[in-house]
């Protein structure tokens, strides 16, 4: 889990160094899919029994919340490739 959250910044950081919006965009892609695999292993921890019912709507309440910023972040490089053209 802690592999999969790190990798969701890590790859924010370095498509913000690419300086191109395409490739930008495609880290934060990239990203995503490493929110939705923690995702996918906060439902794993709490099948397993290694966190609680709350710990878990924790979580996903904060996976959502970064979903939804880097939707956001996502969108607005996609308009800017298309006004920079």
């Amino acid at each position: 889990m802690l592999r999969a959250a790190r990798s969701t910044t890590h790859n924010i950081a370095e498509g913000f160094g690419r300086f191109h919006y395409q490739e930008n965009a495609q880290f934060c892609r990239i990203s995503r899919g490493s929110l939705y695999e923690l995702r996918d292993q906060l439902i794993c921890s709490l099948d397993e029994g290694f966190i609680t019912a709350d710990e878990y709507k924790n979580g996903l309440e904060l996976i959502a919340k970064a979903t939804t910023l880097l939707n956001g972040y996502i969108n607005y490089l996609s308009k800017k490739r298309i006004t920079n053209k």
